[in-house]
């Protein structure tokens, strides 16, 4: 059922289930408006974000918020307004993200991997006021910004070099702003784009977007969630995935936010740097994805011999289905400090399961947090018992919920009852309670714990002239999990080579980012479609799983 409105996050406030998750009690000086003021006044010179560039310490970090508050508060971007941030992993990232924290804004993660038409199109459906966007990125931007449907993004800054026409530099967009303690605080969020069974990318509004709300809450949240995945207080955070990606972003910025984290990162994942990065940094937490893991564990036996990993507290997987096999060797290596959740942008995180519970159980999802009800319900809507799989649900106990940004129909669809939601995927639980998925309903892939959906890359291969109809879906790959195939039926008087091959996987690319374009391309007579235009996918699909021991 849509939701009118977002549930107000204030009623995490009220809630002695988010409260007895940390020890930590909030007090008139715990709040976002003080949270880098705090530290700054407590640690300034100590480091607080780290990237391939240089350093920042809490001090700077503060100061430069601080100007980042007022500058955007000059251009007229007011409590509820948009920008979106297409940067890589990177400190000014989290600047901006802080700073839009600080002051009521919406901050749109956008995925660098994107052409300008999909840029343009965020930039259009979110109603992006400005835009931030680096340097290496900045000739997507500006033809992006050419599209009518960017006119009203007036407000466009560049990070680092390669700076476009009409586009701002950003350190000089920051001198422009004071560095007094900013007035009015109140609280800003992420909206995170996540790709539509449509064709079309939606931003997902939550809790965590809410604006205009007590600043303390974002330091709330923060809070439980560093204390619900064992990440300790003034730690080291490494961030090795792209921080656009809902999962990183909460696992950088909320360890920064709600436990003074130092946060280490690196654009690109390097397996052999990853382990050098965490024993030089004393890293105690990292997220990770099963193709990273599956990585380090390729790397030559010298390489892993030299890792010590002793500081590790809080290794923590998700994102994609991990391999029974690369998780127990994970655990043999690494030992019981792999926390793997099952969650998403719509819901968060919505189980949990320690290594130790893993090895007892292997292929757990782990069980409901405490902030969380699940339930799996059958075709014919009766709740499903012990052992019996249906589609996963999940309810907040916190009075949360999710929307999908001007698409009401979407997220009637995602609701079996209001605040009853569902990411799509079909699973069991066992008699105590455990989580195992089976199957997903949709037809999202996961190629290296990213999401795709075919239905984008579909609607892109029919609109080439030699293509009737296409097919788009999962095969298995040893390494990211899932690759993109698709099946095509080829119009009349068109003949089916290699060099067409090669020549629709490029003009997939060309259309969209490039780890959406198919790897390889099936050439079919006839797509299996019923009368009625129903395509049963599963009859291209099923036999490259055939043998492989999975479904997923």
């Amino acid at each position: 059922m849509t939701r009118s409105s977002i549930d107000p996050i204030s009623r995490i406030l009220s809630s002695s289930q988010a409260w007895h998750l940390r020890s930590w009690a909030p007090t008139e000086e715990a709040e976002i408006a003080h949270l880098t003021k705090a530290v700054a006044e407590r640690k300034g010179g100590t480091v607080a974000l780290v990237d391939e560039h240089g350093e920042t310490t809490w001090s700077e970090l503060d100061n430069r918020v601080n100007r980042l508050i007022h500058a955007l508060r000059a251009t007229g971007l007011t409590t509820g307004d948009t920008i979106a941030l297409m940067c890589g992993n990177r400190r000014e990232f989290f600047e901006v993200t802080v700073a839009a924290g600080h002051t009521g804004l919406i901050v749109v993660p956008v995925n660098w991997h994107w052409v300008a038409s999909e840029l343009a199109y965020v930039i259009d459906d979110s109603d992006a006021a400005a835009l931030f966007v680096e340097g290496r990125y900045a000739a997507v931007a500006a033809e992006a910004c050419a599209d009518d449907r960017a006119a009203r993004c007036t407000t466009r800054v560049v990070i680092g070099d390669r700076e476009p026409a009409g586009f701002a530099p950003y350190e000089t967009f920051l001198a422009g702003g004071g560095t007094e303690e900013p007035e009015d605080q109140c609280s800003g969020g992420p909206m995170f784009y996540t790709s539509g069974t449509t064709g079309f990318p939606k931003g997902v509004r939550s809790s965590v977007s809410a604006t205009g709300h007590d600043p303390e809450i974002v330091a709330l949240v923060a809070q439980v969630a560093v204390g619900m995945l064992h990440i300790p207080t003034e730690g080291v955070t490494l961030l090795e995935g792209p921080a656009y990606h809902s999962a990183q972003w909460a696992l950088s910025v909320l360890p920064l936010l709600g436990a003074a984290s130092t946060v280490v990162m690196r654009h690109h994942f390097d397996p052999a740097e990853t382990l050098e990065l965490i024993d030089r940094y004393h890293v105690t937490n990292i997220h990770l994805v099963p193709t990273q893991f599956i990585r380090l564990l390729k790397l030559p036996d010298d390489v892993r011999a030299r890792f010590g990993g002793q500081s590790l507290v809080s290794v923590v997987h998700g994102a994609a289905p991990c391999p029974v096999e690369a998780k127990q060797k994970m655990l043999a290596w690494w030992g019981p400090v792999i926390t793997e959740y099952y969650g998403g942008t719509e819901g968060g995180f919505l189980t949990i399961v320690t290594g130790e519970e893993w090895r007892a159980r292997p292929g757990t999802l782990g069980r409901p947090t405490n902030m969380t009800e699940l339930m799996i319900v059958a075709e014919d809507g009766h709740v499903c018992a012990a052992g019996e799989p249906g589609q996963i649900y999940f309810k907040s106990l916190i009075g949360g919920d999710f929307t999908y940004h001007k698409a009401p129909e979407k997220t009637e669809a995602a609701h079996l009852a209001p605040g009853v939601g569902t990411l799509g995927d079909v699973g069991y639980l066992d008699d105590e309670g455990y989580l195992f998925m089976s199957d997903r309903k949709i037809d999202m892939i996961i190629s290296g714990g990213v999401n795709i959906y075919p239905a984008e890359i579909e609607s892109v291969l029919v609109g080439h002239p030699a293509v009737a109809d296409a097919a788009v879906f999962g095969i298995p790959d040893d390494e990211m999990g899932e690759q993109v195939k698709a099946a095509v039926e080829l119009t009349p008087g068109i003949t089916a080579s290699d060099d067409l091959a090669a020549e629709l996987m490029a003009y997939a690319r060309h259309h969209l980012a490039g780890y959406k374009a198919p790897k390889t391309i099936d050439f079919e007579e006839h797509l299996p479609r019923h009368p009625t235009g129903k395509l049963y996918k599963r009859l291209l699909r099923d036999p490259y799983w055939e043998g492989s021991g999975r479904t997923i």
